[in-house]
């Protein structure tokens, strides 16, 4: 063998040292940024994780508020309904003081003390009427806002389960893009 030839092998030896060499530093490089990458991946999953468990917390207190603004719905419809009942009897007894005054004005005359008397019932009745009418325009009015109130919270319980359905797609796709590059890195590490 001549000088020449195993100079040649030597330079040929020391360049397929060095490619692998380089070869190996480049995948030490790779896999550190693979580690980092897959430990960041964790962290944004247990972000995600934890917005999720405060979604269903959240879930929980809209419900919790649907029921309260039921429970005050049906408690004004039976005020509505209670002012109802008082106001229609306020009716019947005005229209029985009005048959007793025409009665009375017959019987004793328009001036006479009875039907005074009578005319102050009628008036005194009139005024309960007013007052029901009045109680039962509120009641109504809050019967009405209490039904915009639930309808609002139903939507937003709607929406948050809505975005609870996508947090928990988003967390489970991104626990099987660590999983995948888990994988990877494990595949990269034993040799390739």
């Amino acid at each position: 063998m001549n000088l020449s030839t195993v100079a040649r092998r030597s330079m040929l030896a020391m360049a397929v040292a060095a490619f692998l060499a380089g070869a190996a530093y480049t995948q030490s490089t790779d896999s550190q940024a693979d580690k980092k990458d897959l430990a960041q991946d964790r962290k944004d999953r247990n972000a995600d994780q934890r917005d999720i468990n405060k979604d269903k917390r959240d879930i929980r207190q809209d419900r919790r508020d649907i029921r309260n603004d039921n429970r005050d719905i049906r408690q004004d419809k039976a005020d509505v309904a209670k002012d109802r009942r008082d106001r229609n009897a306020d009716v019947r007894d005005i229209h029985q003081d009005q048959r007793k005054l025409a009665r009375d004005q017959k019987k004793y005359g328009a001036n006479s003390s009875q039907v005074a008397a009578d005319k102050k019932d009628l008036a005194g009745d009139r005024r309960d009427v007013r007052a029901d009418q009045s109680d039962i325009n509120k009641d109504k009015s809050d019967l009405s806002q209490d039904v915009s109130d639930r309808n609002k919270d139903a939507r937003d319980l709607h929406n948050d389960r809505k975005d609870l359905r996508q947090d928990r797609r988003d967390r489970n796709k991104d626990q099987r893009d660590i999983n995948k590059d888990r994988r990877d890195l494990h595949h990269d590490r034993k040799g390739h």
